[in-house]
């Protein structure tokens, strides 16, 4: 492969520390590279350096001549007086770039949504940064670096971003290389990871998954210093193996030594117990959404609010947000009809919400931006009332939110971490039963990643993710039963999300999580539903069922050429059955789920789909092949038992058992191959 660039004994260094020393690296034709490490260890860094943008204190960066390398910046440096039409194409005619297949697909990708003719300076953060985004990926280069592209993303945008990447290029041209902390995103699209630490940057072979193997193999061969990563690491490798079946099939090597390192590893949550402890802890009535609608006034365009915007203001992130004579019953619904603003029209965000969360429950959310995903979560922790039907907390219910604002940590900084600490818990109990440990906030703080001497550093001088950490804790501090994570994973590296991660796995409350990090939502979550058209969807198939839904409703707008109405329709009349299934048993995910589980599939994969019919009766040969192959097993093992205990001199007997053994495995060879056959089918 031909040579794009590189870099030769790089050294950089600042008055307070030094970022790299002696880095050599090269990036060749076909590279996907992913870039990790810690916040402040230099991943923009060294973007910057092998970009031309910063130059190093000694050594150099070498690129083939004729070189054209694009950059997105993780700032915003849009000029705010542009249009959009004007930051993207540039000046362009309308032919030249409306004839440009790449052009339109990255158009209709990230800024469908945006006004083509508004100012760059009138839009949100979000849009900017999707604005940004498409004005780079709309020319034409030979190298592309990416700062945090996933930033204001949701799933869908990260999925087109992952299929436009992989198939820019053909496999063995192009370059490109992404800092980014969305495992799912690398391990989609980077085929190399490079971790900047501790003043270096090593290689590693394939993506997040492959990654995280190699580096198992590294820290185990370390010194005593690196247990605490080495666990963590080990952690997030059990569940690569145990997880989605997408992700096992991610490192192309040593399977079995990946096995082997993972053997004597525990189950991720121990769930028996977690459920026994949220159960003592909240009783068996947490928050149940009854027939819930809510609606809002619509405004005038300039002035319109975003969809989930609360009709009451929201309490501070981190604060319990029941404490009020209401907690301990029903939430009365307040109509929007007695208010000054009902001569208007409704606009409405939610329809007939059955939900009955349950103590212990770890449910993730997906939906569009403006789906209605923060008006939920006002309703389960009181911020936002219902237009119609009812909220019912138990008695015990105690919520905290931990939102996407900081707002809590603006009285306390100037005061240094260890004061803003000191007049909370003296201690906070970890895991449950012989494996409970008590931790002081001290402790806490260093299991998220704060140093001794970070203990006495003013609030107002932490980074971003520091201050992030900060918030979760003082949340965990309040000691909640019900937890509630909204986009947790900003300002967060990899490493300091495995820790998190690690937090949560043993808090014994009930979870609710929204994100568009979809490594996080599959890893914290037991099962996800999603904002459809107002309506809340189980998710038996997870994100990936998602991801078919919002496909099968585009692709049947596109069809009948009615963008709204049709996808509308669609995707109302699925949901309508879940909600039915739901008001009959929600608690139960897989019965919430079975009432439409097979209509999206087979319009999402048109007609190479099975019909509902068809798929029903595979899923459930399916099921049936699963208990057979373990009937088989075990009538296997007791065969090897019988050859092992049976006379070694009579040969006609060992010949039957024998044979046995070998009929036993010619059908589960045969078993095999038809579950292979049946899985393609239904993940067509």
């Amino acid at each position: 492969m031909a040579h794009l660039l590189g870099a030769e004994a790089l050294h950089l260094e600042y008055p307070t520390r030094v970022v790299f020393d002696g880095v050599t690296l090269g990036l060749q034709e076909g590279d996907r590279v992913g870039i990790v490490g810690r916040n402040g260890d230099g991943k923009s860094t060294l973007l910057r350096l092998l970009a031309g943008r910063l130059e190093p204190d000694s050594g150099r960066v070498t690129r083939r001549r004729g070189i054209r390398l694009g950059m997105l910046d993780q700032a915003d440096v849009l000029d705010p007086e542009l249009t959009v039409a004007a930051a993207i194409v540039a000046g362009r005619a309308e032919h030249e770039w409306a004839g440009d297949a790449r052009v339109r697909d990255v158009l209709a990708g990230l800024v469908a949504d945006i006004p083509w003719e508004g100012r760059i300076g009138e839009l949100s953060g979000g849009q900017r940064r999707r604005v940004a985004l498409a004005a780079l990926l709309v020319q034409d280069w030979d190298v592309v670096f990416l700062d945090e592209p996933t930033n204001h993303l949701d799933v869908e945008g990260i999925a087109w971003l992952a299929r436009h990447l992989k198939s820019r290029w053909p496999a063995s041209a192009g370059g490109l290389v992404v800092v980014t902390h969305d495992r799912w995103f690398l391990d989609e699209v980077c085929t190399a990871t490079w971790e900047v630490h501790d003043r270096i940057v090593e290689p590693f072979e394939g993506g997040y998954a492959a990654y995280i193997l190699q580096r198992v193999e590294r820290d185990r061969m370390a010194a005593a210093s690196e247990a605490r990563r080495q666990n963590l690491a080990r952690k997030e490798l059990a569940w690569l193996r145990r997880g989605a079946p997408a992700r096992t099939s991610k490192p192309k090597f040593r399977i079995d030594a990946a096995n082997a390192l993972i053997s004597d590893v525990p189950e991720i949550r121990d769930p028996v117990s977690l459920q026994r402890l949220a159960v003592s802890r909240l009783g068996k009535d947490v928050v149940d959404l009854i027939d819930v609608s809510v609606a809002f006034p619509r405004r005038p365009a300039a002035d319109s609010p975003q969809a989930g915007t609360p009709l009451v203001d929201s309490p501070q992130a981190g604060t319990s947000l029941v404490d009020s004579p209401q907690a301990n019953g029903d939430l009365r619904p307040r109509s929007l009809v007695d208010s000054p603003q009902a001569n208007g029209d409704l606009r409405p965000v939610l329809r007939d919400i059955t939900w009955r969360i349950a103590p212990g429950e770890r449910t993730g959310i997906l939906g569009v931006n403006g789906a209605g995903k923060s008006t939920l979560l006002g309703l389960i922790s009181g911020a936002v009332q219902p237009t119609s039907g009812r909220v019912k907390r138990g008695a015990t219910v105690k919520v905290a939110t931990l939102t996407q604002r900081l707002d809590e940590l603006d009285d306390v900084q100037d005061q240094p971490v260890r004061m803003v600490i000191a007049g909370l818990r003296s201690s906070y109990t970890l895991g449950t039963g012989s494996k409970a440990q008590e931790l002081t906030p001290s402790q806490l703080l260093e299991r998220l990643g704060f140093s001794s001497a970070q203990l006495s550093t003013p609030v107002k001088d932490l980074s971003g993710g520091q201050k992030r950490r900060l918030q979760l804790l003082l949340i965990l501090l309040e000691e909640p039963n019900v937890l509630i994570l909204d986009e947790p994973t900003n300002d967060l590296d990899t490493d300091m999300l495995a820790a998190i991660e690690d937090l949560l796995d043993s808090w014994p409350g009930t979870l609710i999580v929204v994100s568009h990090d979809r490594y996080l939502i599959e890893r914290v979550t037991d099962q996800q539903f999603a904002i459809i058209d107002g309506h809340l969807r189980h998710l038996p198939g997870g994100v990936d069922e998602y991801l078919q839904l919002r496909s099968a409703e585009q692709a049947s707008s596109s069809a009948a050429g009615k963008a709204t109405a049709t996808s509308a329709a669609t995707v109302r009349a699925a949901a309508s059955v879940s909600a039915s299934a739901s008001r009959h048993g929600a608690a139960d995910p897989a019965r919430a789920g079975q009432g439409g589980s097979e209509g999206p599939a087979a319009a999402a994969a048109g007609e190479m789909a099975l019909s509902g019919a068809e798929r029903r009766n595979a899923e459930k040969e399916l099921g049936s092949i699963d208990r057979r192959l373990e009937r088989l097993q075990a009538d296997i093992a007791r065969v090897h038992e019988e050859l092992a205990a049976h006379d070694q001199s009579d040969y006609v007997g060992l010949g039957e058992l024998t044979e046995r053994l070998r009929a036993l495995e010619d059908q589960v060879a045969d078993l095999e191959t038809r579950w292979l056959e049946l899985s393609e089918l239904l993940e067509a």
